[in-house]
């Protein structure tokens, strides 16, 4: 069947995103993650089990400081790709994507070391979208990390490994 026969739309590996009114959030989709996870900061619970959180960080430009107050919500331990377990709490907030709009459930986690604060995975995707990774709708987020350790790279490749290869070993 074609993506039209199954009524569904084609996005790509990155797409522009609107969640809970905060319109053109970066978010990256990921077809070998299982749940979506959305950046999510000042995450507290009231004496009555109201979840209590705020979405992006004060450093983030969606930033907008609006509490959002819930009493639906659940809790996963989510395991990453290196392995690492991390508990979170898990909300269903509105999200439009590729002009859908929907509800769908999202893990808070802190994603500000991420290059995209929303992350979309397969539980969204299922259903609702095909995904083609050759398209983009952010080409490329910047990671300066990245350059200033290509850049030392680039002066002393030698000293360079020297300096990182042990940092990089798995422990025995």
């Amino acid at each position: 069947m074609t993506p039209e026969e199954n009524n569904l739309s084609v996005i790509g590996a990155t797409e522009y995103v609107t969640i809970d009114d905060i319109s053109d959030v970066p978010a990256k989709i990921d077809t070998g993650a299982d749940s979506s996870a959305v950046w999510a900061s000042k995450i507290d619970m009231k004496k009555d089990g109201t979840l209590v959180f705020v979405l992006f960080d004060e450093k983030s430009p969606f930033y907008t400081g609006k509490q959002i107050e819930t009493k639906e919500y659940r809790a996963k331990l989510v395991r990453s790709a290196h392995g690492d377990v991390q508990f979170r709490y898990r909300v269903i907030l509105p999200v439009v994507i590729n002009g859908k709009s929907f509800e769908t459930t999202f893990t808070l986690a802190n994603r500000s070391r991420n290059n995209f604060p929303i992350l979309i995975g397969r539980r969204t995707l299922d259903g609702n979208f095909l995904v083609d990774v050759s398209q983009m709708k952010i080409k490329k987020v910047s990671n300066p990390n990245t350059s200033k350790l290509n850049t030392e790279l680039q002066k002393d490749p030698y000293a360079f490994h020297q300096k990182y290869v042990n940092i990089a070993k798995p422990k025995s």
